[in-house]
């Protein structure tokens, strides 16, 4: 299983939001619903051995799991939808149970410790950072955990608490790319087995 936690500081917390302004009145959702769509999307198919965890200001958690996902288009826009529609549910999610709101998305009232913990229980936690090992000199891990952040950095205490759990902070490469993007190279990593296997 390979997971992606995005941590998402300007994410809306409530449905009330624009499907038509994502990158304005939506607090950068765009910058989110594009890492989902970069988790999941192949051509003509879609990754099910992933699981992707949205941090919504540290707040609630919307988990997209690729096994059981269904109605994942390939635009910002329907993604936000499966989003606002997770949201619309938030009344449903009681401690950390979640609440199934479409076929392969749920929500839970977690922020970013309760997710990063939840998820880190079978995984090896793998912080992408541009100051970070080069993803070359790092083996491959079996069951990584990825954690990004949005178009922010992570606030001190985010990274205090990755300090403490990730195995390993690596660099995909010499420029800052962006969280989507970071996404799409992780995978091209484990796909080609640390980039020797084509």
């Amino acid at each position: 299983m390979r997971q992606f936690v995005v941590v998402g500081h300007d994410a809306p917390t409530s449905p009330e939001f624009s499907l038509d302004d994502l990158a304005g009145a939506a607090g950068r959702l765009d910058v989110l619903c594009r890492c989902v769509n970069s988790a999941f999307f192949l051509s003509h198919d879609i990754r099910e051995d992933v699981r992707a965890h949205l941090v919504l200001a540290d707040e609630y958690t919307v988990t997209f799991d690729g096994g059981d996902l269904r109605r994942l288009n390939p635009d910002e826009r329907s993604t936000a939808a499966l989003v606002r529609n997770a949201l619309e549910e938030r009344e449903e999610a009681i401690g950390h149970i979640p609440v199934e709101t479409s076929p392969g998305v749920s929500l839970t009232r977690r922020g970013f410790e309760g997710t990063l913990e939840d998820a880190a229980r079978d995984s090896t936690v793998v912080q992408l950072h541009e100051d970070g090992d080069p993803v070359v000199s790092v083996d491959p891990p079996a069951n990584p955990l990825f954690v990004l952040s949005d178009h922010h950095d992570f606030t001190e205490d985010e990274a205090a608490l990755l300090g403490e759990r990730a195995a390993e902070r690596v660099s995909l490469g010499p420029e800052r790319l962006h969280a989507d993007h970071a996404i799409t190279v992780a995978h091209n990593y484990l796909d080609t087995d640390g980039f020797t296997d084509y």
